[in-house]
């Protein structure tokens, strides 16, 4: 079954899109910024998988990848559920497995490093800005409370794994100095 047989279709061209529930809204609405928000996070995940050269943490990412597509789909068709307190978990397990590896924090961590940290550390600061949009949105429309953990949660995955990346390749974070 092919899906997407046309993509130019001209119907967007006069500011408004389709929602996945054949409803049509402003392409500028609150609940296509979200959208475009994930689109983003999971356009710059595709980065960090591209430039990681650890198998475990490509497959988490494209797993993570395929939550954020069923995200979208949950966002296209208002009132559907596709992210649920088991994808939470999933996301606090994996997080604390990677974290438990790490040495604890003892200054902020300034984004940067090597390729696939430095993406995950982009891809996080994506993340909290999906996160705040949902918010938004979810003060003047119905949303998944699920959904808005998960991105929180999420966002905490993507710290600890910019963190494991860049320990990768070396032994040391660059942190934040403060000067006193």
């Amino acid at each position: 079954m092919n899906r997407l047989t046309k993509i130019t279709t001209r119907n967007g061209d006069q500011g408004q899109t389709g929602l996945g529930d054949g409803s049509r809204v402003k392409k500028d609405s609150l609940r296509i910024q979200v959208l475009g928000d994930i689109d983003e996070l999971n356009a710059a995940l595709g980065l960090v998988k591209t430039y990681s050269t650890d198998s475990s943490k490509t497959l988490l990412i494209a797993e993570i990848q395929q939550r954020l597509f069923d995200l979208g789909g949950e966002l296209a068709i208002p009132e559907s559920i596709a992210i649920t307190s088991d994808h939470v978990l999933w996301l606090e397990q994996q997080l604390e497995q990677i974290n438990g590896d790490l040495p604890a924090l003892k200054e902020f961590i300034l984004p940067g490093g090597e390729p696939a940290s430095a993406h995950a550390h982009l891809a996080r600061a994506i993340c909290r800005r999906a996160e705040r949009s949902l918010w938004r949105l979810s003060r003047q429309e119905s949303v998944n409370s699920e959904s808005l953990i998960y991105l929180n949660r999420l966002s905490d995955l993507l710290f600890v794994l910019a963190r494991a990346l860049a320990r990768q390749s070396s032994t040391t974070e660059r942190t934040w100095n403060r000067e006193t």
